[in-house]
């Protein structure tokens, strides 16, 4: 299963230069500021894909939310993935590569290096990740907010997006909070985290 935020993430192509001038700068470098903007936890909005693969595997989401854990000097993410699919929690925890110099950040599935460039709005409590926004027939837009619904603005960024890529906001796909079954795992993984850390700390101290 490709996880939400992976879905936009998938063997992206090169950007070519055949772009509206209207539209975003998808190759902005990323910078530790960056990283620290999309720190924390994010629920999966939406999305749209035209590459039937990619929109099949995003149709099956029915909600989605993870955490992001960035670090500067190894410049990766530790990317923590809870996602709804067929009223079932799927879970996974995967390390996700930045790429600093033209913006996107790499993730190896099943042997494969798939890429996404992060696109980061006016708005600070959302981000996007665009695929293969150089090719009509295969390019994709998911959007994040750090709330399990966006506002009315923060939509409609992401609708403006969309139409700048070429695309319509009746391709999008959403996810519903009502659908998430996966709050009980994160609850018993942060207890757990908390009991490591107790545990870390005691050691330490008696060390």
């Amino acid at each position: 299963m490709v996880l939400a935020w992976a879905l936009a993430v998938l063997s992206l192509l090169p950007l070519l230069d055949a772009q509206s001038p209207a539209c975003p700068n998808f190759s902005v470098p990323i910078t530790n500021a960056s990283l620290d903007q999309i720190s924390g936890k994010w629920y999966y909005i939406g999305s749209a894909y035209r590459f039937p693969e990619y929109k099949k595997e995003a149709g099956k989401i029915q909600a989605g939310f993870f955490y992001f854990t960035p670090n500067h000097t190894e410049d990766t993410i530790l990317s923590r993935e809870y996602m709804t699919v067929g009223d079932q929690c799927l879970y996974n925890s995967s390390s996700v590569k930045v790429h600093r110099e033209n913006g996107t950040l790499v993730k190896s599935e099943n042997g494969r290096e798939h890429f996404a460039h992060l696109l980061l709005p006016k708005d600070p409590k959302t981000f996007m990740l665009a695929a293969f926004p150089e090719d009509k027939q295969l390019m994709g837009l998911s959007f994040f907010a750090d709330k399990p619904e966006a506002t009315a603005e923060q939509m409609e960024q992401f609708y403006d997006y969309l139409t700048c890529m070429g695309m319509d906001k009746s391709e999008v796909m959403y996810t519903d909070e009502k659908k998430n079954v996966c709050l009980l795992l994160e609850k018993q993984h942060d207890e757990e985290r908390k009991k490591e850390d107790k545990r870390s700390e005691t050691g330490t101290a008696l060390g």
